[in-house]
């Protein structure tokens, strides 16, 4: 099944080759290799909530912690925990991924 991703779903067009990645920058949910394939997404575009420095509501976000409250109640999240269902990458790993599996993520 193809799974959107966030910059899909969102339209921001900040993937790379989309219109606004030349004036805004390419979204580091879309540049995040190290999370390619996690919830069936390409680079970081199934787990956006995870990674500081996205875009919500035209506005750039801060890091994980910043932003958890937003990105919990958001309808991409939403969607992809429901789309995954018992295969949905808890967050908690997705950190542990991007810290290099470190389990501290206040340094």
């Amino acid at each position: 099944m193809n799974r959107r991703n966030c910059w899909e779903f969102f339209q921001c067009g900040r993937q790379p080759g989309g219109e606004n990645a030349g004036d805004l920058g390419i979204c580091p949910a879309a540049a995040q290799i190290s999370l390619n394939g996690i919830n069936e997404g390409v680079n970081g575009g199934r787990s956006c909530w995870a990674i500081a420095g996205t875009l919500c509501k035209g506005k750039t976000q801060g890091t994980y912690a910043q932003k958890l409250g937003d990105c919990l109640r958001c309808e991409f999240y939403a969607s992809v925990r429901q789309d995954q269902g018992e295969n949905f990458t808890p967050t908690k790993n997705i950190l542990k991924k991007l810290n290099g599996n470190r389990t501290d993520f206040t340094r």
